[in-house]
């Protein structure tokens, strides 16, 4: 079967974006003024030149300073993340760094990462280029698989405290009950989609994924960080199968769990000549960053009908398992976390509707052409996971 390819993705909450959080245009007034002058406000002074770089969920600008370098300056979501998780993904990148693997951390101002201007919560990184990885390459993909396991080595030292795991309810079963409940699926194929979408995550709620152990537990969280409003997942629903969920999943001789990049995919490497010094890959944005198991950061990078992702697969896994040992019974979590994310892509798109980038770029979301479509992904998903899983 070929599959389709991957849908493009100081603590405390009272230092959050001062308006209102139900505003539908966040960024309405993220001017290239107020940009610029944030970074005066820590001492960075720009040229005035300033590209938007590729990013929907956070405003994300490079911009060129007076001293000729250059810098990443990340906007965040207000209402996305707290700041304590938001410091977290810091505090990780800097892990990495310092371990030498080649991340991105966000700079410090006044021992500060995390900072404030006009409403907005920000980062600034220093800027990295690259290209896209080229994995039709083994050895580019040895070398990326490397690197992962070099991410995964840092990400099993301790827990995250704040972030959430990737798991059934945040990605699944939130996903799907704030759609059905706001009304986003039109009539004419909710029924339909419904009984595909729960028919997928009964599945899913067989695997380690119902339950990932060592994860942060909070139920009024969904599964892009953001509160829950409204969501009575208590209440038994037509199809509802979540009131015991937590008696499932893995045991203590299952995969274990441990932080993560969370979105590894091509867009999220970037790769300079090895001739240079520090070539090869770089991993960018951590936005994602959560808990969760390893094959996460693997799956992504997979491409094709079946013989070609299991060889992509044994060139990532020869190059991890040079730094790492790999459970490969997580291997039989790919389908189930595709299935995962194909919903909370779905969700993604309707929450943020509000915002104008995302009919510019998205059109074709809402229809019940589109949710046709949808039904029969998850139907295609319900008879992958059935399948025998990748080996390498």
């Amino acid at each position: 079967m070929t599959q389709a390819p991957v849908p493009p993705a100081s603590p405390g909450r009272d230092s959050r974006d001062p308006r209102d959080p139900h505003d539908p245009h966040p960024y309405e007034n993220l001017t290239p003024d107020v940009v610029l002058d944030a970074l005066a406000s820590l001492g960075l002074h720009g040229d005035g030149r300033l590209m938007g770089l590729n990013s929907y969920e956070n405003r994300v600008y490079q911009v060129h300073l007076e001293d000729r370098s250059a810098v990443v300056v990340k906007f965040y979501r207000p209402e996305r993340w707290s700041d304590a998780e938001i410091l977290e993904e810091h505090a990780f990148a800097a892990e990495l760094a310092a371990a030498e693997v080649p991340a991105v951390p966000a700079l410090a101002f006044d021992g500060r990462t995390l900072h404030q201007h006009g409403g907005f919560r920000f980062s600034v990184s220093p800027y990295r280029g690259g290209r896209a990885p080229e994995l039709d390459d083994f050895e580019v993909l040895e070398w990326v698989g490397r690197f992962i396991a070099r991410i995964h080595s840092v990400g099993a030292r301790r827990p995250f405290v704040a972030r959430p795991a990737l798991d059934l309810h945040g990605f699944g079963i939130a996903s799907r009950n704030w759609l059905l409940e706001n009304d986003k699926v039109p009539l004419d194929v909710q029924r339909e989609w419904q009984v595909a979408c729960d028919a997928a995550l009964a599945m899913i709620a067989e695997t380690p994924l119902a339950k990932v152990q060592g994860a942060v537990q909070d139920d009024r969280r969904d599964g892009d960080g953001m509160d829950i409003e409204d969501d009575d997942a208590g209440e038994e629903q037509p199809g509802d199968f979540d009131a015991d969920i937590s008696s499932r999943g893995s045991d203590d001789q299952g995969p274990r769990a441990l932080r993560l990049h969370g979105d590894v995919h091509p867009g999220n490497i970037l790769w300079t000549p090895t001739d240079r010094p520090m070539g090869g890959p770089h991993f960018v944005d951590l936005d994602d960053a959560r808990t969760g198991f390893a094959v996460q950061d693997l799956w992504m990078l997979l491409s094709g009908d079946r013989a070609q992702r299991t060889g992509q697969l044994s060139g990532l896994l020869d190059g991890y398992e040079q730094f790492r040992s790999f459970d490969r019974r997580e291997l039989a979590l790919i389908e189930p976390l595709r299935t995962l994310r194909l919903i909370h892509y779905s969700a993604w798109l309707a929450r943020r509707w509000q915002d104008p980038i995302f009919p510019i770029n998205f059109p074709w979301f809402g229809s019940s052409d589109y949710w046709k479509g949808q039904i029969q992904m998850l139907q295609d998903q319900a008879e992958a996971m059935q399948e025998e899983p990748l080996s390498a």
